[in-house]
């Protein structure tokens, strides 16, 4: 098994729960960005810097994946896509997407989509604190023994 982490977005204090799990589970680590992202070093931690775009590190995430990966994102149609390719997505709340809620998670994500572009409803998610720092390392420690590494 392998963690990919769309690191584009991904804040610094999952980025340090990430770095310490890789390093206490020895499990392969890739940071996948459109810019550099310094990792501490490491045997197991690696970052791949892609070309700029549009959902360009989303499409290499998806490519270099493998069924039973993780992929840690908070891009719910990059988790569904990962879903589908028999991997499992976390994202830096500590939500865990599966086969069985994916599609959930996109249609709440369309439908908010859909009131911010009316104007009905504005800004986004609230910020990250401890609490959902704390949830995500957790949730992270939790996939990563039941996968049996």
């Amino acid at each position: 098994m392998n963690i990919w982490v769309d690191a584009d977005a991904c804040p610094n204090a999952i980025k340090e729960v990430i770095f310490r799990a890789a390093e206490r589970r020895q499990v392969t680590t890739t940071l996948v960005a459109n810019q550099h992202i310094r990792t501490p070093p490491s045997s197991v931690i690696r970052s791949v810097q892609v070309e700029q775009g549009f959902d360009v590190a989303d499409n290499a995430i998806v490519d270099y994946l493998a069924a039973g990966d993780l992929v840690i994102t908070a891009d719910v149609p990059l988790a569904a896509e990962v879903v589908t390719k028999g991997a499992v997505a976390l994202n830096p709340r500590g939500t865990t997407y599966t086969q069985e809620n994916v599609r959930d998670h996109l249609q709440r994500r369309d439908m908010m989509d859909e009131l911010r572009t009316l104007g009905t409803l504005s800004g986004g998610p609230k910020t990250l604190g401890k609490q959902d720092v704390q949830r995500f390392a957790n949730a992270l420690d939790r996939y990563l023994t039941k996968s049996g590494v």
